[in-house]
Parts: C-alpha cells; structure tokens; sequence
C-alpha cells in the first residue's frame, strides 16, 4: 500500500468537506444510504458551512497518492456532540475503501493531540452505538457522558 500522508487541509480544499460529511452518515446494515442531499439539511450544515472561518475550526486529511481520503474535523457548533462553547465538537470519516486500516485511528490521534497543544480542555462527539468506530473511541479515551438511546454523546478530556 502507499504511504499516507497526515497533513492540514488546505483551504482551497475545504469543500472536499462535504464529501466526508456524507461518508460520516451511519448507515446500519441493511439499511439503504441517504441521498447525498440529505447533508444541506440545517443540522449536518453547521459541521462545513463556512469552515475555516471560524477561530476553533481545525481539520487535518489524508492522503493517498495525492488523494484526500480520508478527514477529520473539529469546531465549536451547537451540534449532536455540542457541550458548551469551550468545547470542540470531532468528526471523522474516511472513503470506505480506505477504511479498517488504521488511517482513521491515526487521523484521530493527530487532531486529539493538535487539540491538546491548542490549549483545548476537551472534545466531544456523538456516534450511534451501533457504529464500528464507537471501539476506536473508547480506545482514544472518550467517555460517554449521556446515553441517548441509539447515540451517546462522548468526551475525551485532556
């Protein structure tokens, strides 16, 4: 496999964001996909519009021979992982094709420690139970801090 390369997103790549935006939908098994329209709803919107204008907007990639693969991406936003306005709320995805390989676990290590030197007490996130990468957060040390039901609403504090 080639080398992947972990860097920040360049501005003009931002809008690659909404690609990854749709790739962070859960869908269960069995379950058929969205439309890629559903992210111009309101409450997937506030994770992309206009980010990287916002002070606490932060987003690493990446890369595989030359193409984004994978992003995470991190902003204070009154989203499903909202805890005040201190706290960063992550998301993360990646292609299908590029995932089980342990480039999402090093995307999320290299944001949680950017975040950490960012002076960030802490960072949160809401996944549903039934998603693989709950595992991959448990083993960063995110906590849940509230069960709803098919999601938990996690923490990781620094």
């Amino acid at each position: 496999m080639s080398k992947t390369v972990f860097r920040e997103i360049r501005p003009e790549e931002i809008p690659v964001l909404d690609d990854f935006l749709y790739e962070a939908i859960f869908i269960p098994e069995g379950v058929p996909a969205p439309p890629r329209s559903i992210i111009a709803h309101e409450d997937l919107q506030v994770y992309v519009r206009d980010f990287g204008k916002k002070a606490d907007d932060r987003c690493l990639v990446a890369e595989v021979d030359g193409k984004i693969v994978g992003a995470v991406w991190t902003r204070v936003v009154n989203d499903y992982g909202h805890i005040d306005d201190r706290t960063p709320s992550l998301a993360i995805s990646l292609y299908k094709e590029y995932r089980g390989m342990g480039i999402g676990t090093e995307l999320l290590r290299q944001m949680l420690e950017k975040l950490r030197q960012d002076g960030y007490e802490r960072v949160s996130l809401s996944v549903q139970k039934e998603n693989y990468a709950l595992r991959m957060y448990q083993r960063a040390g995110f906590k849940t801090v509230e069960d709803r039901g098919e999601e938990l609403l996690m923490v990781l504090t620094f």
